[in-house]
């Protein structure tokens, strides 16, 4: 299963039209609260220039891009981690992902009411935050109290250090401090892995901009605050990235994105953030079929990326052909690049690197 980012935020500020730009879905936008119930699932194609370089001088019959999940869930509200709004659902919805879209509104329309009446992005940013810093809150208290029931009974040194482990975590969230603040060992990650802990996934906070003066005010002290706390904040003209969407024609679409002094569009922008903040790297394989780029978890090795293609080549994998993109695009040819000796043979450890072109060699 491949990994996903969860667009979240408060209702009307934007998450369904921002996944409707990502996939082309169409699912329902309406200027009410609510309008999401059920999630809604969308595989997005990674922006890759790599990838367009490579099918140039491989050729390929058929050209397969990498793909990230993104999820939208229902517009969560103050009271959320209660009960309030459609509570429950939209996090037990959002706990499955990989990592957080916080969709925060900084543009007017008095055709879309904001759900708490004025628009203030900071207040909205820590209405979001708390509730999930809550719920995280009542699942490691819920937790503790059985743990510690259990730690009466049989003071194993097991119980004994997630007794500790989860005191810690409940200590931080009561403070307001979300857990991915927090350090922990890899032992400690094991422990509170099943727990899905929502604060514990990385965040990208997307401004929803206008092109109003207000919007660059307000979007400046949000950016402090970020820098501040560490976080990535991206910014996103989603108006204007709908109307280059409707442009089909590429040359009139970059005239356009230049008369507002932009150099690629916000949204490809942002997939290649939230790819990055899902820790995946690309890597490629080339055949008489395809030439295809595979999304895999940084740190995988040479074997776990063969499982990405089939499972076959995991089972029976006995080496690798490894040449990088950036190198074979130096020298301008598979064939040349054999003849020069530049493509090496690699083994079941090997770590693979992002841009890495891999041939498998297995038997089964």
């Amino acid at each position: 299963m491949g990994l996903k980012a969860g667009i979240i935020g408060l209702p009307n500020s934007g998450k369904t039209t921002l996944f409707n730009l990502l996939t082309r879905a169409h699912a329902a936008v309406a200027p009410y609260p609510f309008c999401t119930i059920e999630p809604n699932l969308g595989v997005v194609s990674v922006p890759d220039s790599r990838l367009e370089r490579l099918a140039e001088i491989l050729k390929p019959p058929r050209v397969v891009t990498a793909t990230v999940e993104f999820v939208d869930v229902a517009g969560l509200v103050k009271g959320a981690s209660k009960g309030e709004g459609l509570g429950n659902q939209f996090l037990s919805a959002i706990r499955g992902v990989d990592a957080v879209v916080e969709v925060i509104r900084f543009f007017m329309d008095p055709d879309i009411p904001h759900f708490m009446g004025d628009l203030d992005p900071l207040r909205d940013r820590e209405v979001v935050d708390i509730e999930l810093m809550l719920s995280d809150l009542e699942i490691v208290e819920r937790r503790l109290q059985k743990v510690q029931e259990l730690f009466k009974k049989t003071s194993s040194k097991e119980l004994e250090k997630e007794r500790d482990l989860l005191l810690r975590v409940r200590d931080a969230l009561s403070e307001g401090i979300p857990l991915r603040k927090l350090t922990f060992s890899e032992e400690e990650k094991v422990i509170l892995k099943p727990f899905q802990l929502i604060t514990l996934k990385p965040i990208i906070y997307l401004a929803n901009l206008d092109e109003s003066e207000q919007a660059r005010a307000l979007y400046q002290k949000m950016e402090a605050w970020c820098k501040q706390e560490g976080v990535p904040l991206l910014p996103l003209l989603v108006k204007l990235e709908e109307e280059l969407q409707e442009i089909e024609d590429l040359k009139e679409r970059t005239i356009f994105m230049q008369e507002f002094g932009l150099k690629e569009s916000g949204l490809t922008a942002f997939i290649r953030e939230t790819y990055a903040t899902l820790g995946l790297i690309t890597f490629y394989t080339f055949g008489d079929k395809e030439l295809r780029a595979w999304e895999l978890l940084q740190g995988s090795t040479a074997k776990e990326a063969a499982g990405k293609v089939h499972t076959d080549m995991q089972k029976g994998f006995i080496k690798a052909e490894v040449i990088n993109a950036r190198e074979l695009l130096e020298i301008g040819s598979l064939e040349q690049a054999k003849a020069l000796g530049r493509v090496r043979l690699e083994g079941k450890d090997y770590q693979v690197q992002d841009g890495d072109l891999l041939y498998f060699h297995f038997s089964v």
